[in-house]
């Protein structure tokens, strides 16, 4: 069940370092946006949670006939990362364009909560990759 390649050893690779990443952002939070709500805390735990998860299962996808290629790893475990925290920005805007403004200040380089889409993709390359060395990659991964 745990072995690899294993669909379950993805997932749970995915989870673990989303709870890790999730936890960093519930605890660092505050620090960084005093004003911020206990569901934003919440939220951002289980967000990445869940987007440990997803990253994971995404590993069994490596054939896309739609545009007849074989796409690695990296690239679908970035993109669907920058994906996810792209979509977030859009659910949670005022929050993030908050925290960015506390952080970088206003005109700053860096203070378009756009730029979580960018974490979001480097986060999904740390998943990505622990999912594949711990737990394959492709179809076999999903068993019979």
């Amino acid at each position: 069940m745990f072995g690899n390649p294993s669909l379950m050893t993805r997932i749970a690779v995915g989870k673990t370092i989303g709870f890790i990443i999730g936890l960093t952002a519930f605890f660092a939070l505050p620090n960084f946006l005093p004003d911020a709500g206990e569901m934003l805390r919440w939220g951002l735990l289980l967000w990445y949670v869940t987007f440990g998860a997803i990253i994971g299962v995404f590993g069994v996808i490596t054939d896309y006939p739609i545009i007849n290629m074989r796409l690695p790893w990296y690239f679908t475990s970035a993109w669907v990362g920058g994906w996810m925290n792209f979509v977030l920005v859009f659910f949670a805007h005022d929050e993030m364009r908050a925290m960015m403004l506390s952080i970088f200040g206003h005109g700053g380089a860096l203070s378009s909560p756009f730029w979580f889409a960018a974490e979001g993709a480097i986060i999904g390359l740390i998943i990505g990759y622990f999912a594949k060395r711990f737990g394959g990659e492709g179809p076999e991964t999903a068993g019979k």
